[in-house]
């Protein structure tokens, strides 16, 4: 790998089968016998993982300089059968020509040379690194190839890679393509179901080596004895326990996992790991009656530590996974384990890192374009009638659509001079003399507002230098949060039940990458907004993958560079809808714009250019939201939408 080559950082997490091991082959065996009943799995990616670098080259090579495997090294040509007879041989590097030799096959792709930097992820202890190598090599020749393929594509080529090794991996392991963010499976012969689960607070896990060996050929060789027809009472055990029972646990794990009840699922843990003893271990009583296992799942206080515990992956005496009761239970338990006992131990932090819980809203322009109006009232308080009949400002408007969509923080971008304004508008509630006097209808209405405005939090941006420096004013609200942004002078109607704002951030969690909201527009308009390019990331073609953005560019360009082909005849020109939600690639860029004073013609830091920025890196997604967008931002806007939103019905207009 020169210098002069483009190169991209590339990183694969382990795999933790959190519950329904062994569920994934066990549920293929429907093919023969259709009374087995589907499995069901839940996993999630580890902390841990492999890192590399990665470019376009003439050969496929990967060698590595990380520790366990440095100076290892492997070349060969971009030739399907010397891959696939690289991946017959067996060994490590059999894992990577696999998936090489079908992306080879598949699709139109040159070598790709790939230098392993750094690898934290335990070898062969449940934790599928083979997988992990698996994952690395599709996603890195899925990113400089741009072949678009989502992360379920991804985990298809790595499957059907790692097949064609003496490895024989159930299909559950290529889950660690998702990263730290739990999943749902189900395996239904050759078809699998994933679901991406919404993590409602955060699950403290801590897995241990156990520092014993265990022989997972021989446990799945007796486990999978039992397929596809049952012969006797312990076979029929094994088919209960990875069928009915397993399914009604996972169901539930599911459920406790949403509803973010760790007591629950520490306790769920050990009734898995009691279902599985009983029923599973007497097919293979050698290898997972598993004395080191039990001695630390029975340990006094490991449990003081934990809500609950189980082994991991084929079971047996391998690796042990724990729910610590939170974050100081959690570093506890990891002492404990590594220091008195002597087992390397890892901890597993499952966020609810893709739950959009924080909005943005900068209000610190002066409102020009409705001047002389801006002169007596900021336009976040023009009024408009709302859908319900009343008349609010419009910032009332966008603050309700927030509180419906469960928006649980909201920061407010104003000026240095008018956090008095908001105080008197905003946050007192009404005089006792006029609470009086309002209808009980009304009564129940102010008590709503004075506890939205609760959820407020003002920040200040000191000097006026354009909007992208006025949404980087948030970025200590933000953290290490995604936030959902929206423009002071823009509302929404759906053309659905859920709400446009709710669309967009249903779509982020299921992609977690920076997204802006989507709309279509005439070609002959493209001059009046910033107008996003790119190729479609779904069957439905509403998530887009952006790679161009231009603000206001001419009717030439868009046609020649930003049309998007929709529906296989249809070009749309698809602009900003006036929603966004940022991560930190956003708010990295917007640092880096303003420490670089680098600003647009009006010297502003243009917060399209930091679109622009991550959108090159691959980083930004679009989607093409059911509804519409009304703005206020000038007099012909705001007086179209006082006429026109009341009443409209998106539907009838929308370009979707």
């Amino acid at each position: 790998m020169t210098d002069n080559q483009k190169y991209i950082d590339v990183f694969a997490s382990g795999r933790l089968c959190l519950f329904g091991e062994h569920s994934d082959w066990a549920g293929t065996n429907r093919l023969f016998n259709s009374e087995i009943v589907p499995g069901r799995a839940v996993v999630t990616g580890t902390e841990q993982g492999i890192y590399a670098k990665a470019c376009r080259a003439e050969t496929f090579s990967v060698e590595s300089s990380a520790e366990g495997c440095a100076n290892e090294f492997f070349e060969c040509p971009m030739e399907p059968e010397r891959l696939k007879a690289a991946a017959h041989s067996g060994g490590y590097f059999s894992y990577v020509a696999g998936v090489a030799s079908c992306m080879c096959e598949r699709y139109n792709v040159g070598g790709v040379s790939i230098v392993i930097t750094r690898m934290d992820l335990p070898m062969k202890k449940g934790l599928s690194s083979s997988a992990a190598v698996c994952v690395l090599v599709a996603r890195a020749f899925n990113e400089l190839y741009d072949l678009h393929l989502n992360t379920v594509g991804i985990m298809d080529v790595a499957y059907s890679g790692e097949q064609r090794t003496p490895s024989r991996c159930g299909r559950l392991d290529q889950a660690c393509a998702f990263g730290v963010h739990p999943v749902a499976m189900e395996f239904d012969g050759n078809d699998i179901g994933i679901e991406r689960l919404t993590v409602k607070k955060p699950l403290y896990y801590v897995f241990a080596d156990l520092m014993t060996g265990k022989d997972t050929i021989r446990i799945l060789a007796d486990l999978n004895s039992a397929y596809p027809f049952a012969r006797d009472e312990r076979e029929r055990n094994v088919h209960k326990a990875l069928g009915p029972l397993n399914s009604d646990i996972t169901d539930r794990a599911i459920k406790l996992i949403k509803e973010g009840d760790a007591p629950g699922l520490g306790a769920l843990m050990n009734e898995a790991q009691e279902v599985f003893d009983r029923l599973v271990a007497p097919m293979c009583p050698e290898q997972l009656t598993a004395p080191v296992l039990h001695g630390l799942l029975n340990d006094g206080r490991i449990r003081e530590l934990t809500y609950g515990g189980k082994g991991v992956g084929s079971q047996g005496d391998g690796t042990v996974q724990f729910l610590a009761r939170d974050a100081e239970s959690q570093k506890k338990l990891l002492d404990y384990l590594e220091k008195t006992l002597g087992k390397p131990a890892y901890p597993l932090t499952i966020l609810p890192q893709n739950k959009v819980r924080k909005a943005i809203i900068p209000v610190a322009g002066y409102g020009t374009r409705l001047y002389p109006e801006t002169r007596f009232v900021k336009k976040e308080f023009c009024p408009v009638v709302d859908t319900d009949g009343l008349v609010k400002p419009v910032l009332l408007v966008l603050l309700e659509e927030l509180d419906r969509i469960g928006i649980e923080e909201i920061c407010l971008i104003i000026s240095p001079d008018e956090k008095r304004i908001y105080d008197d508008l905003l946050m007192k509630p009404v005089p006792e003399e006029l609470y009086a006097r309002l209808p009980d209808k009304m009564k129940e209405y102010e008590d709503r507002i004075n506890r939205l405005v609760r959820k407020i939090t003002f920040v200040t941006q000191n000097s006026p230098k354009g909007f992208g420096h006025a949404v980087y004013q948030a970025v200590s609200f933000a953290g290490s949060e995604p936030v959902l942004l929206l423009l002071g002078d823009t509302i929404y109607k759906s053309s659905v039940p859920e709400p446009c704002t709710q669309q967009l951030v249903s779509a982020f969690e299921n992609y977690g990458r920076p997204m802006v909201a989507l709309q279509s527009v005439p070609l002959e308009t493209v001059d009046n907004y910033g107008i996003f390019g790119g190729s479609w990331l779904d069957e439905d073609e509403t998530v887009l993958k952006c790679t161009e953005v231009e603000e206001k560019p001419s009717r030439d360009c868009a046609e020649g560079r930003l049309a998007v082909r929709r529906g296989g005849s249809e070009d749309l020109y698809l602009a900003a809808f006036g929603a966004y939600i940022l991560t930190g690639e956003v708010f990295d860029r917007l640092r880096e714009m303003i420490l670089g004073n680098v600003v647009g013609a009006k010297g502003e830091i243009e917060f399209t250019t930091a679109l622009k920025a991550i959108s090159g890196d691959s980083c930004l997604l679009g989607f093409m939201v059911n509804g519409k967008s009304y703005d206020l931002g000038n007099a012909r806007a705001y007086r179209d939408t006082v006429a026109r939103y009341p009443s409209d019905d998106p539907s009838e207009e929308s370009h979707i």
